[in-house]
């Protein structure tokens, strides 16, 4: 049996749909069709509770306040929600509009709802230095109490739906205020949670909301376009009808119809006129099982030829809301486009529900399972994100991008599918298989070669990362990677790894400041250390070696007080000589080079204390320097390591004649010399000459003197000197 089912055409739109008010009685008639008598008493106590709670306040529309919580309520009793959701639902605005605490609610009704109301409710006892700081506040705090329980998002989903039912009596900049954010934010989410219904409906309404003369222009469009289509689309259903009959296949085949949002977007996006977006006809077919969601699938491509490339086989492959269905695109009759989407019974409940789906049908859906447990991996992203950014503003702006990437569909070298953001990286896929591949990935394989770290992917493309044990992430990466895995993964390593490092620098520092008084810091009592920490009210000595080694605390006065006059030991300051810290360049994130002078082995440093970053090497005339001079506790002499570990960077300033391949020229011989172009510019005094910096990697003050040699003899070349930063 074939049945047909023409989508009726979508009246929603900035008119309100609650045309009579939903009564108390009526909910509970409408919950006693699913839940138990005791929880329907339990719902309708909550309803007198918040009756009180709210009694002599009103909307702006003049009815009673009570009126919109049995609203929010009915549209999550549609959603055959549980009792305790409900509940949160009727109460969920006592705790930010009225005199009721948290700890009322937890007497009342128990904990589980008091956590629900809380996690809707904005922060209403906070000051905020601008409305865009509250908002986004507000936004982080709802976001954390999702991660905790889903139904929060539920309960608020249902709020803003109603908000915007009846957003007709507030002022117009108020009412595109709360439709944007609706746009930008809360249809995303639904989006985002598989809820196309209600994201549907939010999309309408705010888009009449936020541009009513284009909302009314397109709406004008679609209802005089609507009456020349109804006879082709006609024809198109009894065409597939009959098909799918003749391959004794039972389906329900529905009309769909663009909603006025989606329209607009595509116009905008894409640059099309409304006949271009608007030609398009659309059709669903509803299914008992996958096995015949193919079989109709070639059934129609049968029918009428499909158009390459515009397959999309989003059963085998998910959509990161769960989302599952066959898509394709076929050339109707008269070459008229038809969009076809084919999927089961199931696949359209969690289609339109989302994780919703999972209280509506619990028993045997796998596929509301699932779209739970997407939904639970997309929360568990954004609470990686929370942890990485910086304040709520940064949160919000992360979650935006966050909330609806495209994806694109990624091979492992064993056949399995990983699904990532457009735009993700080889590091992002390293992360995304586990945190310590990203960790240690040194090279990667796109489809058998070699690419950059760096390099973009694509749907289909088959990775390999390559690792290595000594491996570490690299800062720079942070400055392409999209996922919020791969970016709080690298930043919780560095961070790591830098306190690991300034551990270690400040125990050099310390041994060294004791040496003065000829002690050390396995010579020093036990319970002096001891003593010294709880006084310093460090949790441990790894603590305080951290603090000197960040330059946060002066290993000098550390020293002083662990060995000073007032040490029982008698302990009195040597007058050994203080030597220099030794620098192999090997040390890590807690000592760099200063990039005003670009010290080199060879050149006479001094090592610099500087707070968070730890120890700074200059050279001795850097003038940077010259500010320091009446510090010397924030001095450490410091002298090169006999074995330096790695190269360095120096910068050369070179003036040449203004002639066609001297760059070349330079090039060659700063790579015959075996060093690195690091960076490279230009400042053309006149016509005649053209000065050029570089960025060289070099070994030693030699090595870069021989360097300097070669270059000098080049014929082009005017003048050479070393460069400051």
């Amino acid at each position: 049996m074939v049945e047909t089912v023409t989508s009726p055409p979508s009246t929603t739109g900035v008119a309100s749909k609650e045309n009579t008010r939903f009564l108390a009685s009526d909910l509970c008639a409408y919950l006693d069709s699913y839940l138990e008598p005791e929880q329907v008493s339990e719902v309708y106590k909550a309803y007198l509770f918040g009756a009180e709670a709210h009694d002599g306040q009103t909307r702006l529309s003049g009815e009673p306040y009570i009126y919109h919580p049995l609203a929010v309520a009915k549209t999550m009793a549609e959603m055959r929600m549980d009792h305790k959701s409900i509940i949160a639902a009727i109460l969920h605005d006592v705790m930010e509009d009225t005199h009721i605490s948290k700890e009322r609610i937890i007497t009342e009704f128990g904990e589980d709802v008091a956590e629900l109301v809380d996690g809707v409710s904005k922060l209403t006892h906070l000051k905020f230095r601008s409305k865009a700081e509250a908002q986004a506040e507000n936004f982080r705090k709802m976001m954390l109490a999702i991660t905790k329980d889903l139904r929060v998002i539920l309960v608020k989903l249902a709020d803003r739906l109603h908000n915007m039912r009846t957003l007709g009596v507030m002022r117009p900049d108020k009412r595109r205020r709360i439709a944007r954010e609706t746009l930008e934010i809360y249809a995303p989410i639904a989006q985002r949670l598989g809820m196309n219904a209600i994201r549907r409906e939010l999309e309408q309404l705010g888009f009449g909301a936020m541009y009513p003369n284009r909302f009314k222009v397109l709406q004008d469009s679609v209802n005089r376009a609507r009456g020349n289509r109804k006879e082709v689309m006609q024809k198109i259903e009894t065409a597939i009808c009959g098909r799918m009959e003749e391959a004794g296949i039972e389906a329900r085949i529905v009309g769909r119809e663009k909603n006025l949002y989606s329209i607009y977007r595509k116009m905008k996006q894409k640059r099309l006129s409304f006949t271009e977006v608007f030609d398009v006809f659309a059709v669903r077919i509803v299914v008992s099982d996958v096995d015949t969601c193919y079989r109709a699938l070639g059934v129609v491509h049968n029918l009428y030829k499909p158009v390459p490339g515009r397959f999309k086989d989003y059963i085998a492959i998910p959509k990161a809301n769960g989302y599952q269905s066959l898509h394709t695109v076929l050339f109707g009759p008269h070459g008229i486009p038809i969009e076809i989407q084919v999927r089961t019974e199931e696949m359209d409940r969690v289609a339109e529900s989302g994780i919703a789906a999972h209280w509506l049908y619990k028993a045997g859906d796998s596929h509301s399972a699932t779209a739970q447990a997407r939904a639970r991996e997309w929360l568990k992203g954004v609470l990686e994100i929370q942890q990485s950014a910086g304040n709520s503003i940064e949160f919000l702006e992360n979650v935006k991008v966050d909330l609806f990437p495209e994806e694109v569909y990624i091979f492992t070298p064993r056949g399995e599918i990983m699904e990532l953001p457009k735009g993700s990286t080889a590091v992002d896929f390293a992360y995304a298989v586990h945190s310590d591949v990203g960790n240690t990935c040194v090279a990667v394989k796109i489809d058998r070669r070699l690419a950059p770290l760096s390099s973009h992917l694509f749907s289909g493309q088959t990775v390999e990362i390559i690792t290595a044990p000594g491996a570490r992430p690299n800062p720079a990466w942070l400055s392409f990677v999209v996922t919020g895995k791969a970016r709080s993964s690298i930043r919780h390593y560095l961070k790591n790894l830098r306190d690991d490092e300034a551990v270690s620098l400040g125990r050099r520092l310390l041994d060294k400041a004791l040496v003065a008084y000829g002690s050390s810091l396995e010579r020093v009592a036990p319970d002096r250390l001891e003593s010294l920490i709880t006084e310093l009210k460090q949790p441990s000595l790894d603590a305080l070696l951290m603090d000197i080694g960040l330059g946060n605390r002066m290993a000098g006065l550390v020293a002083r007080r662990l060995c000073g006059a007032e040490d029982d030991s008698g302990a009195v300051m040597q007058t050994a000589p203080d030597r220099p810290l030794a620098v192999k360049g090997t040390e890590g994130m807690v000592l760099s080079f200063a990039r005003c002078c670009y010290p080199i082995p060879g050149d006479p440093i001094v090592g610099v204390i500087s707070t968070g970053r730890g120890l700074v090497v200059h050279r001795e005339t850097c003038r940077n320097v010259a500010e320091f001079r009446d510090k010397p506790d924030k001095w450490i002499p410091v002298e090169w390591s006999p074995e330096p570990g790695v190269e360095y960077q120096a910068a050369i300033r070179v003036q040449t004649a203004n002639q066609r391949g001297v760059l070349a020229s330079l090039a060659t011989v700063i790579a015959d010399m075996g060093s690195n172009i690091e960076n490279v510019s230009f400042d053309e005094r006149d016509g005649a000459t053209t000065t050029i910096t570089f960025t060289l990697s070099t070994k030693d003050r030699r090595h870069l003197a021989n360097m300097m040699r070669r270059m000098r003899r080049l014929p082009e070349v005017m003048k050479i000197q070393r460069a400051r930063g």
